[in-house]
């Protein structure tokens, strides 16, 4: 069999390491950019690079975007006293395209697993209980939208039980997600439902 050409064989190999993406599908992607033209090829590479130049974590809520405060946080518009706290950037995503939402978020970068060896350390609890206790505007809410599983079961557990005590309205999303699913799989009316019926913690 005739080797491949090590530019061919080295973008296989990366497109190879992301989620989701075998050896199969990475070969596919790589053989319809060699066939198409240049400019392909090159408005991928441009996006790739500006991807990691231009993109940063907001300093209030986490969340990633490419200014600081990011659009939501700089919203007057948006409730600051009501914060939803999420897992991941996909997760914001999710809640937004519910239009049902018009508070701000805090975005924890994960769940606690102690499977995986994830604590409350590894997340923006910290900066959440910094955030509560510094924000302008009095933050009276708690929304926790973590993850209907164990993990985000437990986070949203251990969040409640630290921040109760500060005298915040801590509820959860309504039922009727899924459990062991993400919010990110989730459909608009479902998430819109869970959103609108969400209870005290």
């Amino acid at each position: 069999m005739q080797p491949l050409a090590e530019p061919v064989s080295n973008l296989i190999d990366a497109f190879s390491q992301l989620p989701g993406i075998g050896p199969k599908t990475a070969t596919r992607l790589v053989y319809y950019l060699l066939r198409n033209d240049e400019a392909v090829a090159l408005k991928l590479a441009h996006a790739l690079e500006e991807l990691k130049q231009r993109t940063l974590f907001c300093s209030v809520c986490f969340n990633i975007a490419d200014q600081d405060p990011c659009p939501i946080c700089a919203n007057v518009q948006r409730d600051h006293g009501l914060v939803c706290i999420v897992e991941e950037p996909l997760d914001v995503q999710a809640i937004e395209r519910t239009r049902e939402f018009t508070g701000v978020y805090h975005v924890l970068h994960g769940a606690i697993s102690p499977v995986e060896g994830i604590g409350p350390e590894d997340l923006k609890i910290g900066e959440l209980l910094h955030r509560i206790q510094e924000s302008e505007t009095p933050v009276r809410e708690l929304l926790l939208a973590t993850n209907p599983n164990l993990e985000g079961e437990a986070t949203s557990m251990y969040i409640a039980r630290l921040t109760k005590p500060l005298g915040l309205r801590v509820t959860r999303l309504a039922r009727g997600l899924p459990m062991g699913g993400d919010l990110e799989y989730a459909d608009e009316v479902t998430l819109g439902r869970a959103l609108t019926g969400r209870s005290e913690m």
